[in-house]
């Protein structure tokens, strides 16, 4: 269940970034409503999984769920460009947070 709650946790920061975004720097009080709630179910859901996972694992997975999906998201919805150099790094953090998970023994 923790890495459940670890999934949730980035998904939701993925959410409230996104919305952050889409808010119009908060001119556009729905989505503002929507970064709020993400942003504390974000936290709720890492305040379950650092219960159960050590801290040294679950903040770096948390943050790179969030980086990775930000990119993807920006790519998708917001029709962001990147160099085949960037793609690159977005590969290494990924493969990073697959490293971390299997190495960290939980």
């Amino acid at each position: 269940m923790p890495w459940i709650f670890l999934l949730m946790a980035g998904l939701s920061e993925i959410l409230w970034s996104t919305a952050m975004k889409l808010s119009d720097g908060f001119s556009k009080i729905s989505w503002a409503i929507v970064t709020v709630v993400g942003l504390i179910a974000s936290m709720l859901f890492l305040l379950q999984a650092v219960k159960h996972l050590s801290f040294s694992l679950t903040y770096p997975i948390w943050t790179g769920i969030g980086a990775v999906g930000s990119v993807v998201v920006g790519v998708s919805l917001f029709h962001d460009k990147f160099s085949g150099a960037t793609w690159l790094f977005v590969i290494l953090l990924i493969v990073a947070i697959i490293g971390i998970k299997m190495t960290a023994g939980e």
